[in-house]
C-alpha cells in the first residue's frame, strides 16, 4: 500500500530513460507521466509486463481498508493513469471484498478494461494476476478449475494471465494441497490461464509445486511472497535464492510494509482501523531504516516511498504497491526509470538489520 506524499516526487523523460527529471507534484492536478521504454518490460512465463505492477487488494475491503463503493470513481481513474503510464500487472483475488463485496475487487478490474474506449491493443497488453483461495470447502480439483471460471465471468475476460493459489494447506490440509496443485494444472490445460504461480509458499513447499507442476508439463511462472526491506529475512531470501535458480519470477506484495516504509507514520501518527495496532508495535524500532529511507529520498530527490519501491525493483523482484487514488498512482510510478547505486543498497540493507523490528511473516505462508 502506498500513499502520497508532499515530498518532490521524480518522473523521467522519455528522452532520457536513464536519467531522470525531478518535478514537483501537484496537489490539485494528477500529471500524466511518459511511458518507460518497451525495454524496460520484464518476461513472466510467456508474457511480457511491466518492472511493477499494481495491487488490488484494498478495492472492496472494507474492513482494513474503508472501501466504499463511492471510491470506484476515483480508482478507475486511478487505473486509467496506471495503464496511461504503461503498466499492465494488475494483481487481484477472488477473496478480495469483504461480505457481500467479496469479488469486488475484480468486477471492478474487470470493468475498468472494458472501459478503455478505443484502446484495443492496450486492453490486450494487460495482465491480470489473481488467486484462488484455498477455501476447505474447495477439495477437487474440478472446483479450483470452477473458480477460476468464476471469477473470469466476473472480470468478463477471456483468459487470466497468471492463475495463482492463494495460500498451501500443507500444514493443516496437506491432501487438499495436492488437489488444488491439480486444479492448477486442469485450468492451465483448459486454457483457462496462460500461465500459474503461487503465493505464501516458504522454500520447502516451493521446491516440491515446482517439482509436482513441471513433471505435469506445466511451468510455473511466479511465486508472490511478502518482500521488502522490513521482510528480507532467512526465508524469504531463500525464496528469492530459488526463484532465480528455476527461473520463476518473484512478485513482492506488501514493498511498503502496509505504509510503514512510506515516511508517512510515526509513532504518534497511526492510520485508522487494525493496521495502528501492528504499525504501534513495529514502527518505534525502525528508525535507523527510516532514516536511511529519508537521506537517501533527500539526495535523489524521491519520496521514501519511491526508494523502498525501487530497493524491490533493484533486487530482481516485481513489486505490486497497492493503490487507492490517484496520487498513490502517481508517486509509485516514480519509482520507475531509475536505480539504486549498489552502496545505497548496501546502506538500506544494513540499515534494515541495525532496526530491531521487522514485519510479521504472514501467518498462511508456509515453510
Amino acid at each position: 500500500m502506498a500513499f502520497f506524499s508532499s515530498t518532490p516526487t521524480a518522473y523521467f523523460s522519455p528522452f532520457s530513460p536513464r536519467n531522470e527529471i525531478s518535478l514537483p507534484s501537484s496537489p490539485f492536478k494528477p500529471l500524466k507521466l511518459p511511458s518507460y521504454w518497451p525495454w524496460e518490460k520484464v518476461k513472466i512465463g510467456p508474457m511480457s509486463i511491466s518492472p511493477m505492477g499494481f495491487g488490488t487488494w484494498a478495492w472492496g475491503n472494507q474492513l482494513l481498508w474503508g472501501y466504499q463503493e463511492s471510491m470506484d470513481t476515483e480508482l478507475q481513474q486511478t487505473f486509467n493513469l496506471a495503464v496511461d503510464n504503461g503498466i499492465n500487472l494488475f494483481d487481484t483475488a477472488d477473496s478480495y471484498g469483504t461480505g457481500k463485496l467479496n469479488g469486488q475487487s475484480e468486477k471492478l478490474l474487470g470493468k475498468f478494461i472494458r472501459e478503455l474506449q478505443g484502446k484495443k491493443r492496450v486492453q490486450d497488453d494487460i495482465v491480470i494476476a489473481t488467486k484462488f483461495a484455498a477455501y476447505p470447502w474447495r477439495l477437487t480439483s474440478q472446483q479450483f478449475v470452477n473458480a477460476c471460471k468464476a471469477s473470469l465471468d466476473r472480470m468478463q475476460i477471456k483468459q487470466i494471465g497468471i492463475g495463482q493459489l492463494h495460500w498451501s494447506t500443507a500444514n493443516y490440509a496437506p491432501l487438499q494441497e495436492l488437489v488444488l496443485w491439480d486444479g492448477l494444472v486442469a485450468m492451465y490445460e483448459k486454457g483457462l490461464v496462460q500461465a500459474v504461480g503461487v503465493s505464501n509458499y516458504g522454500p520447502k513447499q516451493l521446491l516440491k509445486i515446482h517439482d509436482y507442476l513441471k513433471a505435469r508439463g506445466v511451468p510455473l511462472c511466479s511465486a508472490q511472497v511478502q518482500f521488502s526491506l522490513l521482510s528480507m529475512g532467512q526465508d524469504q531470501l531463500e525464496i528469492k535464492k530459488i526463484c532465480d535458480s528455476l527461473g520463476i519470477r518473484l512478485i513482492a506484495y506488501s514493498p511498503l510494509g502496509l505504509g510503514m516504509l512510506t515516511g508517512k507514520y510515526t509513532p504518534t501518527k497511526l492510520p485508522r482501523g487494525p493496521r495502528a495496532l501492528l504499525f504501534r508495535q513495529i514502527l518505534p524500532g525502525l528508525e535507523p531504516l527510516l532514516s536511511s529511507l529519508r537521506e537517501i529520498a533527500q539526495r535523489r530527490r524521491k519520496t521514501v516511498s519511491q526508494v523502498a519501491i525501487n530497493w524491490c525493483i533493484c533486487k530482481g523482484t516485481i513489486p505490486i504497491p497497492g493503490i487507492k487514488t490517484v496520487k498513490q498512482a502517481e508517486e509509485n510510478l516514480g519509482a520507475l526509470g531509475w536505480r539504486l547505486s549498489s552502496g545505497e543498497l548496501v546502506q538500506l540493507e544494513n540499515a534494515a538489520r541495525e532496526s530491531p523490528q521487522r514485519m510479521i511473516q504472514n501467518i498462511f505462508q508456509t515453510r
